[in-house]
């Protein structure tokens, strides 16, 4: 018995690496057109409106819409395939991305890497909330997510390091080429038992109902805790200012003055390492900050987000190079790895167990659809309509502007971690 615990716990870790693993490239290619924004803003002719309909509309539109049915068919199919057929999907486009020759041959590859990335999250989160105890799970999700940090990183570092070599083509078909691989890797992973039901004929009984009943499910369990509504606003209006973001790059080389390789260098292997540190130091505290207080993992972010706004914001303004400077950009990646973990475990924990993959698959649309799609499409055209009103640092301005918009997201997080506790029992009580 002893030995069977060990191997099944050795092998829920393995799952978490390898998940992991393709978190990372999941981020690496959807984050590749802002990392190389330098490179094909300039080749394709782009103006920001466009630039920012490129980082969001046809992906996210796909993405979040996609990702809530795939939610539901993770909660009743083999996950290891499911996850196989997304990341093989994915990385076909990612590949044919390179070969576009203007707006609209860019746009059309992105609305089927949306679909194909939807599949990952919300099926991974299932997998392991099936492999790892309720108590351990802010752990694991900040592993997971340690691909998010790491993946825009490494991203940046292809565009700072071959970048200029290589041309930005070639990295679009070489990561493409990789994601292939890792998803044939997944078929030889073995699904796991689902908390819920013990025998494959209900998993099969569950199949047959309709998803009406687990949409159903989903809206009771949004109208019976204000906890999970209230971390999922923050989260959205967290996603303002990272939809914002795409245009990091721009900003530091056309109004910071930094050379478009170094700069892609410098920011990713702080995005890599403040960004690792985020997720695990996030995972752990979160953790230990809901079982030894009253209050949920939110409550964390609350106390993290209101810490750091003023450096945010005030960075943004200083002479480039400085300490200050340099503190702000470790800061936002920090930040970003600390989010995950705490957010996505705590929406699976409020909500029945039949539903985790649909919720977090609910939680992403949001997060994205509104979120990312309001800081970069709007992002772009506010930076537009600056450069044409005569400011000379439009994405400065920007910037800033959307970091203010998302300081909504802390009262956010304060009441979603005031009333976590008391909501689980609710929740509880509810769903016997």
């Amino acid at each position: 018995m002893i030995e069977q615990k060990k191997e099944s716990s050795l092998n829920a870790y393995r799952l978490l690496f390898f998940l992991t693993l393709l978190n990372l490239l999941n981020f690496v290619d959807r984050q590749l057109i802002a990392s190389f924004a330098n490179f094909i803003v300039p080749d394709l002719g782009l103006t920001d409106t466009q630039y920012g309909f490129l980082t969001t509309v046809p992906f996210i539109v796909f993405y979040s819409i996609a990702g809530l049915f795939m939610g539901v068919l993770a909660d009743m199919v083999n996950r290891p395939k499911l996850i196989a057929f997304g990341v093989v999907l994915w990385s076909v486009f990612t590949a044919l991305t390179g070969a576009a020759k203007g707006f609209i041959s860019m746009a059309l590859p992105r609305m089927f890497i949306g679909i194909g990335e939807s599949i990952l999250t919300p099926t991974s989160m299932s997998l392991l909330s099936d492999s790892f105890p309720a108590k351990r799970m802010g752990f694991a999700a900040g592993f997971y997510y340690m691909g998010v940090p790491i993946g825009v990183g490494v991203s940046l570092l292809i565009a700072g390091y071959l970048g200029e070599s290589l041309g930005w083509r070639n990295c679009f078909y070489l990561l493409g080429g990789i994601g292939l691989i890792l998803g044939l890797c997944a078929l030889l992973f073995k699904d796991r038992n689902r908390k819920s039901s013990n025998s494959r004929e209900e998993v099969q009984t569950l199949s047959k109902e309709s998803t009406i009943n687990i949409v159903n499910t989903l809206i009771k369990a949004l109208k019976t805790s204000s906890a999970l509504r209230f971390t999922i606003l923050a989260g959205v209006f967290y996603h303002i200012v990272l939809g914002a973001s795409g245009f990091e790059q721009l900003w530091l080389v056309q109004e910071r003055g930094f050379e478009r390789s170094e700069i892609a260098q410098l920011v990713g292997w702080i995005g890599v390492f403040a960004g690792l540190s985020g997720n695990l130091i996030g995972g752990i505290l979160s953790d230990w900050w809901q079982e030894n207080t009253n209050q949920g993992r939110p409550m964390f972010l609350f106390w993290l987000a209101l810490i750091t706004l003023p450096i945010g914001i005030f960075y943004r303004f200083v002479e480039p190079g400085t300490t200050i400077f340099w503190i702000g950009i470790v800061i936002g990646y920090f930040q970003l790895g600390c989010f995950f973990g705490p957010t996505f475990s705590t929406v699976q924990e409020l909500v029945p167990d039949n539903i985790k993959a649909t919720v977090v698959s609910f939680y992403i649309l949001t997060l994205n659809l509104i979120g990312l799609t309001i800081g970069s499409l709007g992002g772009g055209f506010c930076a537009d309509l600056l450069r044409s009103s005569g400011y000379s640092e439009p994405y400065t301005l920007m910037l800033v502007i959307f970091s203010i918009i998302s300081i909504i997201s802390i009262p956010c997080y304060y009441l979603a971690g005031k009333k976590y506790k008391a909501d689980k029992l609710v929740l509880e009580e509810t769903f016997k």
